[in-house]
């Protein structure tokens, strides 16, 4: 029998972010769609988080992490892409709150030579399920700039102001 992913929708200042849950892992983040309705085609069956520990514990957390009360997430994940995306996606989780790194920087942290991965490090950043849970918003271009960003750099800018806000009590980074 297949998996059925449950989904629910959590408020954020840019719109619903749709959170699914796959056989007790988290598996999905989406984004709205650019007309701000939630992000939930062929997502699965909403339901309602309390019928599910681990959608009940995304929610919870996330909503947590939109007020500034959660810097780590502590939430079982289930990946879906290559072994070299997970290494990457291991290695963002890796990255501090209220900082940002390159990809570069990235690469190197992960024993890679950044002149030759650096753009596969992107690659792998850009195909991450599980933004904001896993935080490939905070990674921005070598010259400081913000770079593409599944969500949009906008909300890549609103991700990285809230963690500044949060980290430093004041100022944003961008």
């Amino acid at each position: 029998m297949a998996s059925v992913t449950t989904y629910a929708v959590v408020p954020a200042p840019f719109g619903p972010v749709a959170v699914g849950v796959t056989d007790g892992a988290l598996t999905d983040v989406r984004f709205p769609h650019a007309d701000g309705s939630a992000a939930t085609d062929g997502l699965g069956e909403r339901v309602d988080p309390a019928d599910d520990p681990v959608l009940a514990g995304a929610v919870h957390q996330l909503a947590a992490y939109l007020a500034g009360e959660l810097r780590e997430f502590d939430l079982p994940l289930r990946y879906r892409g290559s072994a070299f995306q997970q290494r990457v996606w291991e290695g963002l989780r890796a990255v501090p709150y209220g900082t940002t790194t390159t990809y570069g920087a990235l690469a190197t942290s992960l024993g890679l030579d950044p002149r030759t991965t650096a753009r596969a490090v992107g690659a792998a950043n850009g195909a991450n399920r599980l933004p904001i849970v896993v935080p490939c918003h905070r990674v921005i271009g070598a010259d400081g700039t913000l770079t593409g960003f599944s969500g949009g750099v906008e909300r890549k800018r609103v991700l990285l102001a809230l963690e500044a806000r949060v980290a430093s009590g004041t100022g944003t980074l961008f």
